[in-house]
């Protein structure tokens, strides 16, 4: 049945026996469901909320409940209005908020969802009343488009969208807000949630960054930008790898969240000029504990602020649910177990080395032996070693801060990155003298780090005698399980990610779809691929002041490693993500 019954009952509420009714004439519930819910209670609850709550069983999808989707989905068919997905990093959400007022929109339980020239969209979950229309549409001037949307996103998101419209606009009028003083730990911890108890003046900044934070959690965001410009300043969220803008602030208002950022992490507030670095703790909505490194920019327009998320639950995930799996998993603990010698890590920034290093230090921290980092800056405080930042203002780089290591007795060393000779040269002294040293380079593939190593000035016979193995590795978006369909293989495309390999493509593979689940990008998640290449004999045999990075490749893979490309050509064939995206983040290889 999907005949309008709009103008049978005008301005009615929805009620659960009416619904059910409807549902069960519609065939979506059955007669016992139907008969041993109608007279339940459900007081204020939405009855929508109250059937979805129920997980009942949906006759007409067999198997598939009756669920808020499936509800909204036939509402929507008898009342010919579509179904909106609220997603706030798509609605301009002072717009939004200025369509009408806060006690207007929570006495109808209406939202407006978006503004053009043409109409307003308002979304609603009660379709028979309209009494509100042509009210809102004299103001307004224009026509309303009603949508169908979730009781439950409607309610939360009025009060969100409403609170942090009121702090945007309280901000920019009072134009300044106050410091954090007497903060001396290494880490400032920030509670969330003061946005309920809205104050005055400076609390609407309190309330903008809290707001920003929430939603950067909520949303999977990896960092936080907060651009200036001339007179509005940007805040983006970057999601799977992708930037997302989030929301735009007045110009003074954005100098003044970035201020009180600054405060948090123990930053120089009054100093705009140079690039600063600092880190604050906070916990997610969830109570997760999570650590944010900040770093400032001087631009044109006023200091641009990222603000970089690490998630210490990532941490615990298993190498298995990193990506690291089969072989490339079995190589990569024979490397990390040797007991000394250097392994290193490469790829470029935002590639997920951190999180390689960190889980591996993690798993190989016991109480027996001593592990040692010095880092720029620290990325994560870990309980479980011994972390040392390096300082340029007092000569603490990191060559002279592996040098102090040395003298820490330790069995593990961390360097956050091999820059020159001399901190090549002390991890080349570490790992003879008996220790472990894990670092990173930037580099494109395994067999180009030996030459950068060579570049660097590291003779050819220390690398042969201290260098365990090498593991490149890049992020690639994780197609969404909801939504990704299977087709047939652009064998052009899968020729051209393998090559100069002839690697056999696989009958079918999976595409991006789009739902509500991933944003309708099409992607949720990410995963790294690997190229693991072990300093065998043979490639020892290859390593001369001279040597080309091709030959190393082409007797690693007579050794089984995997290139990048055919790592992400293997996820490609299981249906884990796509052809483009392995071609986007993986380098190509000359033959």
């Amino acid at each position: 049945m999907t005949t309008d019954v709009t103008e049978q009952r005008p301005d009615q509420v929805l009620h659960l026996p009416s619904v059910i009714a409807d549902l069960i004439s519609d065939g979506h519930l059955s007669q016992a469901d139907g008969q041993r819910l109608s007279k339940s209670l459900i007081g204020s609850v939405h009855p929508l909320v109250f059937l979805a709550e129920q997980k009942l069983a949906d006759p007409s999808r067999a198997g598939r409940p009756l669920d808020m989707d499936a509800l909204l989905a036939w509402l929507s068919k008898r009342v010919d209005q579509p179904v909106y997905e609220i997603d706030p990093l798509k609605i301009n959400v002072t717009t939004v908020a200025d369509v009408m007022s806060k006690a207007f929109a929570q006495r109808h339980r209406i939202l407006a969802v978006d503004v053009s020239d043409a109409e307003v969209s308002i979304a609603s979950a009660e379709p028979y009343v309209r009494g509100w229309e042509s009210n809102l549409e004299h103001v307004l001037r224009k026509p309303i488009r009603r949508v169908l949307a979730d009781p439950r996103d409607i309610s939360r998101h009025t009060e969100e969208f409403y609170n942090m419209a009121g702090s945007v606009r309280g901000a920019h009028g009072a134009n300044r807000t106050e410091g954090v003083a007497g903060v001396t730990n290494l880490e400032q911890m920030l509670e969330l949630g003061s946005m309920k108890e809205p104050d005055a003046n400076d609390q609407h900044i309190v309330n903008i960054v809290d707001w920003l934070l929430q939603y950067a959690f909520e949303q999977r965001a990896s960092d936080i930008h907060i651009e200036p410009r001339r007179e509005i300043g940007h805040v983006r969220f970057r999601i799977d790898g992708v930037l997302h803008s989030v929301y735009e602030l007045p110009q003074q208002v954005c100098a003044a969240v970035t201020s009180r950022i600054k405060i948090l992490g123990r930053m120089d507030v009054a100093e705009k000029r140079r690039p600063q670095d600092g880190r604050l703790k906070t916990r997610t909505p969830a109570g997760n504990e999570v650590e944010l490194r900040l770093a400032t920019l001087p631009t044109a327009f006023g200091e641009k602020l990222v603000m970089r998320i690490f998630d210490p639950d990532v941490l615990n995930k298993s190498f298995e649910q990193l990506g690291l799996a089969a072989e490339d998993l079995q190589r990569w603990n024979e490397m990390t177990t040797a007991g000394n010698g250097i392994v290193l890590v490469t790829g470029p920034t935002g590639s997920g080395k951190t999180t390689t290093l960190y889980s591996t230090l993690r798993k190989l921290a016991t109480p027996e032996v001593n592990v040692c980092t010095i880092e720029d800056p620290i990325e994560m405080i870990e309980g479980a070693f011994n972390q040392m930042q390096v300082n340029h203002t007092i000569d603490l780089d990191f060559s002279s801060g592996v040098r102090a290591l040395m003298r820490q007795d330790p069995d593990i060393i961390m360097v956050g990155e091999i820059r020159d000779l001399e901190t090549a040269n002390m991890a080349v002294q570490a790992a003879l003298t008996g220790h472990l040293v894990l670092s990173t380079l930037h580099t494109n593939d395994s067999p180009s780090s030996i030459s950068r190593l060579l570049e660097l000035g590291v003779p050819a016979y220390l690398i042969k005698a201290t260098v365990r193995g090498i593991m490149s590795q890049r992020l690639v978006r994780i197609l969404c399980p909801e939504c990704k369909e299977f087709g047939p293989v652009d064998l052009a495309a899968w020729e051209e990610l393998t090559s100069p390999w002839k690697v056999k493509p696989p009958e079918q593979v999976a595409h991006p779809v789009g739902c509500r689940v991933c944003r309708d990008t099409g992607y949720s998640g990410r995963q790294g691929i690997y190229e693991v290449l072990v300093n065998s004999t043979a490639i020892q045999a290859e390593i001369t002041p001279n040597m080309e990075s091709a030959r190393i490749r082409q007797v690693a893979m007579g050794e089984g490693m995997q290139t990048l490309r055919l790592s992400g050509a293997r996820r490609v064939g299981v249906g884990q993500t796509t052809i483009e995206e392995v071609m986007r983040v993986a380098p190509v290889i000359d033959s």
